[in-house]
């Protein structure tokens, strides 16, 4: 199985207001930046976006690690929260309902053909390709980049 490093982040001007969103993919050597923009939306959700559209160029099954400075995007995963939204008909508990679920289902379904390790890294905190990815997020807020 191919082993591929992902670094993801989202921004937005205003939440909400316009987003973007972007991801650096690595693997043996190669390199592969990609980038996006959503006229109206929130912050968790181009943080969840990055994730989907970085595991949608994936053509195969692989083993990946995703770099990412979302805590609620690599907690949702790692700890099964997103899981146990879908499981409970996207509700959180018994009265509060699961934010962002069209984009949770998307990635759930993203999860299942791969082995895969969220890594929380702290935001602007040196990480080169995290510092890379949100410049990228910025940029096609910007540029009204829709995707690259």
């Amino acid at each position: 199985m191919k082993e591929i490093q992902i670094y993801t982040d989202g921004a937005c001007k205003g939440n909400p207001g316009p987003g973007g969103w972007a991801a650096v993919l690595k693997y043996n050597g190669h390199r592969k930046e990609i980038f996006g923009f959503v006229p109206n939306t929130t912050n968790n959700r181009m943080e969840i976006l990055a994730v989907i559209k970085a595991l949608e160029e994936l053509k195969q099954s692989c083993t990946i690690n995703i770099f990412s400075d979302s805590q609620y995007v690599c907690n949702a995963v790692n700890k099964g929260w997103a899981k146990k939204w879908k499981n409970n008909n996207w509700m959180k508990n018994k009265k509060e309902k699961a934010l962002n679920t069209d984009l949770w289902e998307r990635l759930l379904n993203l999860l299942e053909n791969h082995n895969i390790n969220f890594i929380w890294v702290r935001g602007h905190n040196g990480n080169e390709e995290n510092e890379r990815c949100d410049k990228l997020a910025v940029l096609a807020i910007e540029k009204n980049i829709t995707h690259q």
